[in-house]
């Protein structure tokens, strides 16, 4: 099966929800993150640095769930136009803590 290349729409969403996942797990660490949400540090190291724009659902719905994001977060932050965070009052005190 060959893969189409990836749009620069898609290349900038994968950039944010990167973004968005290594602002939440803060100072945990990312083995403890990864280990808990059953997907490989390598793979979570690959979708933090954007490497992997475009993650299986379901490893994007584990990791979210060990770091107490629902996925309506996720796809509201990642899907800005602007690429901008919306910081909520939630928000900041998950991403803080």
């Amino acid at each position: 099966m060959v893969r189409l290349p990836l749009t620069p729409a898609e290349v900038e969403r994968g950039q944010r929800l990167g973004a968005l996942l290594r602002r939440a797990r803060g100072d945990r660490s990312m083995l403890e993150t990864a280990l808990d949400a059953r997907v490989s540090p390598e793979t979570l190291r690959k979708i933090e640095s954007g490497r992997v724009a475009t993650p299986a659902f379901s490893t994007i719905a584990a990791i979210a769930g060990v770091l107490g994001l629902s996925l309506d977060e996720v796809w509201a932050e990642i899907s800005r136009p602007d690429g901008a965070m919306k910081v909520t009052r939630d928000t900041r005190a998950r991403l803080v803590s």
